[in-house]
């Protein structure tokens, strides 16, 4: 089992030491967090063991669970990566490309693995279609969410849409061309609402809308491709597959037929891909213990982390223009 100590203790740093301390392959050896009263709060309710200084609970472990606020993400992972600690970094994996590249560098140097928090590569609905998205050429995406004061240290293109930006840049195999983006503040210091057109080398065009004072929840992704759409619901854990294929001479009383004006038939069909039901977090770090002890890529490399955090900052710095 793998030593692991986790970094904060705040609503998602609790999931993970829950999450931690019931997997089989991890070995939970305690959390640090700076503040001391909630540290020992959630010490005394859980039974966890609070590490009082960082570099002892880093000392102690083989792996660092990184679940604190963004700004610290590169303090924690460095401190960590240069006492030979692999890390999970939670998303965005730093607050600025430098710190990213710098932490990528620092891996390669201390030879250890890094993983990042894009947890939505390991919802079920997206694990049941992602097979069949083969050369999307428009996709279309939406992620939105009431107001939450949690989060709002960042725009939200880092707290919300850069789920979107990792899932489709793990699935288009071409670079950015040209982004176009256009960011609102409404409530915080930081845009609320975000949209952003990213255009890629191969033709593929992606609109991606993000939103945090959202009446209601959704997290929708469409992807349309040469004979099929499909559409990811991660919130729902849904999927619609809808394919076209040559329409048979002799179709069927219930088949769907389309014809174009140069007198094509095409059969319209509808896959349902099977939904495992899962835990994500718990999929994610179990997942990063396999890459450790089998010396592996792991799924959300740091790498993968970085290149959505450019792509992220790239919509960000064209708010401005």
């Amino acid at each position: 089992m793998l030593k692991v100590g986790v970094l904060g203790a705040g609503h998602l740093g609790k999931i993970h030491l829950r999450l931690l301390n019931e997997s089989k392959k991890y070995q939970l050896v305690g959390f640090y967090d700076p503040d001391a009263i909630n540290a020992k709060k959630v010490a005394a309710e859980f039974g966890y063991t609070y590490f009082e200084n960082i570099n002892t609970l880093i000392e102690a472990v083989d792996v660092v669970d990184i679940v604190t606020p963004t700004l610290s993400h590169f303090e924690c992972a460095k401190k960590a990566i240069e006492k030979g600690k692999n890390v999970f970094i939670e998303k965005p994996i730093t607050n600025t490309l430098a710190e990213a590249e710098e932490l990528l560098q620092l891996e390669k140097q201390h030879n250890v693995l890094g993983q990042v928090g894009h947890v939505e590569r390991f919802n079920p609905a997206f694990i049941a279609v992602k097979g069949q998205i083969n050369s999307p050429m428009f996709i279309e995406t939406h992620r939105l969410a009431e107001f939450n004061p949690r989060g709002t240290d960042v725009p939200v293109v880092l707290d919300l849409m850069i789920h979107d930006i990792d899932a489709i840049l793990s699935l288009v195999n071409s670079e950015v061309k040209k982004i176009n983006a256009s960011g609102v503040s409404v409530i915080s210091n930081s845009p609320d609402i975000a949209n952003a057109r990213i255009e890629f080398e191969n033709g593929c065009v992606a609109n991606l809308t993000a939103s945090r004072i959202s009446l209601k929840n959704m997290r929708k992704s469409r992807f349309f491709q040469k004979d099929a759409y499909i559409s990811v619901d991660f919130l729902e854990k849904k999927v619609e597959v809808v394919k076209m294929k040559d329409a048979p001479e002799s179709p069927g009383d219930f088949d769907m037929i389309l014809q174009n004006a140069e007198g094509v038939k095409k059969q319209i069909y509808f896959e349902n891909p099977e939904i495992v039901t899962n835990n994500a977090i718990a999929d994610e770090l179990e997942t990063f213990a396999d890459a450790i002890n089998n010396k592996t890529v792991p799924v959300v490399s740091l790498s993968q982390g970085t290149r959505a955090l450019k792509v992220a900052l790239q919509i960000i710095a064209s708010f401005k223009d």
